[in-house]
């Protein structure tokens, strides 16, 4: 896995013209995605081992404290198939959560770019970084999170009620379509006031020296906002994985997965994000699904909701997303026309 990032970053560094960007951005992405979905076989055939089951009562206990839902059988054998059969389908639930996300801050990252003028040669080393970021703040929220649920599971109301909150804001929050002022950014005031900002062009570096001070540039206070951007979004991403699995191994991998190639996406989707202008929606839909499912597990237990389920749902929402941004297209000669 870390040798697919390395060489993903490493290959999209090179200078490309912007045909083959997309043509090759549309290649990795595919093979990203697609190793997404076939890791859900090793977590099928190889999870149990990761925690250790041999016994029945290694399962017994480990449904206990990770609240799972698969069937326990005193035939062992069945009891590995039921265990991994919900192992997967959690993996799959949560991964395609975690992507949709993704996306959603793919998006804002645009704006960002389009509000500061960033060159497309100098968006490729910014996003290195800001994958980098992101790898690093998921992999220290997941086991932060993990480790809060075991000492205290009560938090887990807390998650529910911060998705619902965060999917009612996106849900009648302004639109996103709506360009950002740079200027007027927090980071951007707060660093300008602490740090020596170089103005001019800064040819694709973070920092330059001038009449021998050292000085950030613009790139670099894009770089903060992006990074600041990502650890908003984990604030959100997070928890909501958390309603659908707490098996930490779980949790991370999906989150992992969902991040690598997101730089492929990036390019990939440049031209044609702009056209799910009902994303938002679909998102916040979600989170506040999961924010419920996490509210008032009873409710759900009661209706006999399982991780079939869940799937289901979430795959419903995403997939009536896309069908009605693409059956009715935001029309933006209207604007123009007035």
């Amino acid at each position: 896995m870390v040798a697919g990032m390395a060489l993903d970053l490493g290959l999209l560094g090179r200078k490309e013209n912007k045909a083959r960007t997309l043509r090759s951005s549309g290649f990795r992405t595919i093979i990203w995605v697609s190793a997404g979905l076939l890791f859900s076989q090793a977590v099928y055939f190889l999870h149990h081992r990761l925690h250790g089951l041999e016994t029945v009562a290694d399962y017994t206990v480990y449904k206990n404290q990770f609240n799972s839902s698969f069937t326990l059988y005193s035939d062992l054998a069945r009891l590995k198939t039921a265990f991994a059969t919900e192992a997967a389908i959690q993996y799959i639930t949560g991964y395609f959560v975690e992507y949709s996300l993704s996306v959603d801050n793919l998006f804002v990252i645009m704006l960002i770019f389009g509000s500061f003028r960033v060159k497309q040669a100098d968006q490729q080393r910014i996003l290195v970084w800001g994958v980098a970021g992101a790898l690093l703040m998921r992999f220290l929220f997941v086991f932060l999170g993990g480790a809060l649920i075991q000492s205290f599971h009560q938090i887990l109301y807390f998650f529910g009620g911060l998705l619902v909150f965060s999917g009612l804001k996106l849900l009648f929050g302004k639109d996103k379509n709506e360009e950002m002022d740079a200027s007027h950014h927090w980071v951007v005031r707060l660093m300008s006031k602490r740090f020596r900002v170089y103005r001019g062009n800064p040819e694709g570096k973070f920092f330059v020296r001038e009449q021998g001070k050292r000085m950030i540039t613009t790139l670099f206070l894009v770089l903060v906002v992006v990074e600041v951007t990502d650890l908003i979004f984990a604030v959100d991403s997070v928890p909501a994985i958390f309603g659908i699995t707490q098996d930490p191994y779980i949790v991370f991998f999906s989150n992992m997965f969902a991040i690598m190639g997101l730089r492929s996406l990036f390019f990939l989707l440049g031209h044609s994000l702009e056209k799910l202008h009902t994303l938002q929606y679909g998102l916040s839909l979600i989170l506040i699904f999961i924010g419920v499912k996490m509210l008032v597990p009873q409710w759900f237990d009661y209706m006999g909701f399982n991780h079939w389920h869940n799937l289901l749902v979430l795959g419903g929402i995403l997939s009536l997303t896309v069908a009605l941004a693409l059956l009715f297209p935001k029309n933006k000669g209207i604007e123009s026309n007035t």
